[in-house]
C-alpha cells in the first residue's frame, strides 16, 4: 500500500471511530434527557429545592453563572499556542470554535420555537440564581450547549485533557440544574446537541482545512 493511501486509510478509521464515539455519547445523553422528562419537576424539586439554600449553592451558582469563563480562556489560550506551535491543531480548533457558534445558534432558535418555560417560574422553589427573565426559555439549556460544544473542540484538539474538559462540561451542566434556572432534561439535551453540532462542523469543513494546510506557508503538512 502505497503511503498515501495509508494516510486515506487511517484518516477514515479516525473519522469512523469519531462518528461512533459521537453516536454512542450523544444517543446516551439523549436517552437519559427522555428518561428524566418525565421526572423532571421532582428532580428539580430535589435537586434545586435541597441545594438552593445549603453551603453549595453560592458555589454551584458561580460555576453556573461564571464558569463558561474558563473554557472561553481555554480556547483562547489554545488558539494562540496552537497558531506559534502546531498550525494543523490550529486549523482544528478553529473549526471547532465554527461550531461552537453554530451550536449556539441553533439552540437559540430551538428555545424561540420550543418555548419551555424556566421551572423556577413554574415550580414554588428558590434557586440559587434569580430566575432569568420573561421570555428566555428553558429548552435546550444554552450554557450546557456551550460547555459541551467547546469541551468537544478543545477535546479534539488536546485528546490529553479529555478528563477535565469532560468534568467541568458536566459539572456547569449540572449547576444549571442546582442553581435552580433549568430542568434536568435540559441539561442533558444541551450536552447532547452542543457535542454533536461541532463533532458534525468539523467532520463536514475536515476536506477544507486540508486544502487551505496544503497551500504553502500555511504552516500544516
Amino acid at each position: 500500500m502505497s503511503h498515501h493511501g495509508a494516510v486515506h486509510t487511517a484518516d477514515d478509521l479516525s473519522t469512523r471511530a469519531l462518528l461512533r464515539t459521537t453516536l454512542i455519547v450523544v444517543g446516551s445523553l439523549a436517552l437519559a434527557a427522555l428518561v428524566a422528562f418525565p421526572l423532571r419537576e421532582p428532580i428539580f424539586v430535589a435537586v434545586a429545592g435541597g441545594l438552593g439554600d445549603s453551603p453549595l449553592g453560592p458555589l454551584f451558582a458561580a460555576v453556573a453563572e461564571h464558569g463558561m469563563y474558563l473554557f472561553v480562556l481555554a480556547a483562547a489560550a489554545g488558539a494562540v499556542w496552537t497558531w506559534l506551535r502546531d498550525r494543523a491543531r490550529f486549523w482544528l480548533l478553529a473549526t471547532g470554535g465554527i461550531g461552537v457558534i453554530a451550536a449556539y445558534l441553533l439552540s437559540e432558535l430551538v428555545k424561540v420555537i420550543v418555548t419551555e418555560e424556566r421551572p423556577c417560574r413554574t415550580l414554588d422553589v428558590q434557586g440559587a440564581l434569580a430566575c432569568p427573565a420573561v421570555g428566555d426559555w428553558s429548552w435546550p439549556s444554552n450554557h450546557s450547549v456551550l460547555a459541551a460544544a467547546f469541551a468537544t473542540a478543545l477535546l479534539l484538539t488536546f485528546p490529553w485533557a479529555a478528563r477535565w474538559l469532560i468534568a467541568w462540561a458536566a459539572l456547569l451542566a449540572f449547576s444549571r440544574l442546582a442553581a435552580g434556572v433549568h430542568y434536568l432534561h435540559d441539561v442533558l439535551s444541551g450536552l447532547a446537541l452542543g457535542t454533536l453540532v461541532v463533532v458534525a462542523v468539523v467532520l463536514a469543513m475536515r476536506a477544507l482545512v486540508l486544502r487551505v494546510g496544503a497551500r504553502p506557508g500555511s504552516g500544516l503538512g
